[in-house]
Order: structure tokens, then C-alpha cells, then sequence
């Protein structure tokens, strides 16, 4: 009896239920629905994380150049440049996150001023990190180094904080390079392992934002009673896709107090400023540079000398190719030839106290 009403009662249950599945069910508040999440895999772009005005600060051990300071010179969607301060040289390097890569597409050592590279001509490309972002992604560099990831969700703990990162390690005669990469946060610690169990190490110590990058700067100025150029150190500001021409321009403006004559006049344009393969700088200005002159012969080649000499000592080279709307300069005391530069001269020049 108690067998058949068992039966009876599942039948009842499976009626009563197939009776209910064409009805909307009310669910009751307390209930929530817990979406399912599926974890996606990672991108270079999670670590591609280089923010405008940020100054990257690293904790060296082991070397004197081991600590630097990195600063974001240029920043676009997918490129950044890159300036590395390790107190003994300056290092310029233009990065690029295209095609499930990380690459390296220029790197130039001793680069004191500052100009964007960031469409120029690759001159060492270097992939950093590749996807897929998983351990044993392995390629090979252009001079036959082994590199790969040999680890993920390795925990570093840096003067910063502790990240869970992607470990990536290079090969070489020496030793080993190991870079560890954060998401939204990019680099924060490498080791460079020598064979004899010696280690180099730069940690992430501090991420400084709203940073602008300062130099100094020798302006030059005419002083026609004395017949000599007086130069001034300047402080220059520059903050991440900041243009130098106009950064210059304005500094060439701001006349320093003293017998000092003028060097742009008011509605003077630098047109272009960049520093050409031929290791000569060349700047164009607008019509204006002549116009506003308003100088005799001698005071004019005063003016030339202290463009020529500011540009010059500021890209360290001792060549500067000024042209007015892209033709050779000319005046009615000065006319030069195509291809024709001003020589940096500092004889007859001295520091304004």
C-alpha cells in the first residue's frame, strides 16, 4: 500500500510540474541569479600600460646604473617612447603593441634632447614579449638570443608592492635576463643572472604622476653695446606629447633682464626643429624672423650665433641649417646657399649673472 502511494505521489509531482512549464515563474527576491564568468585570456594590451606625465621610478641592487628613472616622452594608441635616466647616460627607446607583440622598434643611447621618434625608421627591433601569453611561448632574437616565457602568475614583491606577473627570460652567454611584466602596470622588476650566481636587479620602487620632464638649457643672447652673447640656464618643461619647437620658441621670447637684445620677435613661428641624420639641426622659422629683425648687419649675425649656438650646444652638435619657409636664409646683409649651415661658436660668449 505505502509502494503504490510513493507511486502515486511522484505522478502527481511530474503532472503538476509539466503543468507549470508553460507559466512564468515567479522567483523570490532573496533569490540572484550569479552570472558565469569565463576568464578571458591576457593581451600584450594588459600590459601596455604607460600612463602621460608619469615618471617610473626603479630601485637598483647589485650595480651603480641599476637604478633609473623611466619618463614617457610620446604617447599614441599603440607606440610609446621612452626615456631611461640611470644617472650616467641617458637611453631613448620607442616601443610598439601590434600583432600580439611587444616590440622594441628603436633604441638610441647619449639622446640628451628630446624629439618624437616615434614614426622614425626602426634601427633595432627587439620583441619583448609575445603572444600567446602562456608558458613556453618561446622566439628567437636577430643576433640568435633564446627568449621566452618561462613562467606565469609568478609573484614579485617590489619596493612598491607585490604583483602577480609573466616571467620572461633571455639567454645569453653570460647568464639569463628575467623581466617580470604586471598587468596595468607594465615592467616592474628585471634580474640579470650572471653564471657565477651574482645578480643585478631594478625593482619598481615608484610611479610618479603629473610629472613633467626638466632641462636645462643654455639660451643665448645679443648684447650689441658690449659686442658679445650672454647665454642663461633655463629650466624647460616639457610634459608627455609636448611640441619642443614651441616649447623653444617660447623660452627664445622670455628675455632675460639685463642689456640683452631680442632674439625672435613677437610674431616669430619655428615652423620645424629635428635633428637630421647628417648630424646638423634643422630649424625653419616663418618670414617674420627677418622681418622683425629690424638690425643692422652685425647685430643680425649676433642673432644667428645665438639661434645657432642655443640649438647647437642643446642637440650636441656644432652644425645648425636655418631656413625661412623652407628656403636657405636670406636677408639684405646675410644670403646662404642651399645646404649651406651656421658653425656653433662660443668664444665670445659669457654666463649672465
Amino acid at each position: 500500500m505505502k509502494k503504490l502511494l510513493l507511486i502515486t505521489s511522484l505522478i502527481f509531482s511530474l503532472v503538476f510540474l509539466s503543468s507549470c512549464s508553460d507559466k512564468k515563474v515567479v522567483v523570490p527576491d532573496k533569490v540572484k541569479t550569479v552570472p558565469i564568468v569565463t576568464k578571458l585570456p591576457s593581451t600584450i594590451k594588459d600590459y601596455f600600460s604607460y600612463g602621460e606625465n608619469s615618471e617610473y621610478i626603479y630601485e637598483g641592487k647589485g650595480n651603480e646604473y641599476a637604478s633609473y628613472n623611466v619618463f614617457v616622452d610620446y604617447l599614441t594608441e599603440n607606440r610609446v617612447q621612452l626615456r631611461t635616466d640611470n644617472g650616467g647616460t641617458e637611453v631613448v627607446k620607442v616601443l610598439e603593441n601590434k600583432d600580439g607583440k611587444l616590440t622594441m622598434l628603436l633604441s638610441r643611447a647619449e639622446s640628451y634632447y628630446r624629439e618624437n621618434l616615434t614614426q622614425s625608421p626602426s634601427n633595432k627591433e627587439e620583441i619583448l614579449l609575445k603572444e600567446p601569453l602562456i608558458k613556453g611561448t618561446t622566439w628567437t632574437l636577430s643576433d640568435n638570443r633564446k627568449r621566452y616565457i618561462s613562467n606565469v602568475d609568478v609573484y614579485v614583491t617590489t619596493p612598491l608592492g607585490k604583483y602577480k606577473t609573466i616571467e620572461v627570460t633571455t639567454e645569453n652567454k653570460e647568464g639569463k635576463n628575467l623581466d617580470y611584466y604586471a598587468p596595468n602596470v607594465g615592467l616592474v622588476k628585471t634580474a640579470f643572472v650572471i653564471k657565477d650566481g651574482d645578480e643585478i636587479t631594478s625593482s619598481l620602487s615608484k610611479i610618479e604622476k603629473d610629472k613633467a620632464l626638466t632641462q636645462t638649457v643654455k639660451f643665448y643672447y645679443p648684447n650689441a653695446v658690449e659686442d658679445k652673447l650672454y647665454f642663461v640656464n633655463k629650466q624647460l618643461s616639457f610634459k608627455t606629447n609636448d611640441i619642443t619647437k614651441i616649447i623653444f620658441e617660447t623660452a627664445f621670447k622670455d628675455l632675460p633682464k639685463g642689456d640683452l637684445g631680442k632674439v625672435l620677435g613677437p610674431n616669430v613661428k619655428i615652423k620645424s626643429l629635428y635633428l637630421n641624420k647628417d648630424n646638423t639641426v634643422y630649424v625653419d622659422f616663418t618670414k617674420e624672423l627677418v622681418s622683425e629683425m629690424n638690425a643692422g648687419s652685425g647685430f643680425e649675425g649676433m642673432i644667428l650665433q645665438c639661434i645657432t649656438n642655443t640649438l647647437g650646444a642643446y642637440y650636441g652638435v656644432d652644425k645648425v641649417y636655418i631656413t625661412i619657409e623652407g628656403s636657405p636664409y636670406s636677408s639684405g646683409h646675410i644670403i646662404m646657399k642651399k645646404g649651406e649651415s651656421f658653425t656653433v661658436d662660443y668664444k665670445n660668449s659669457i654666463e649672465l649673472k
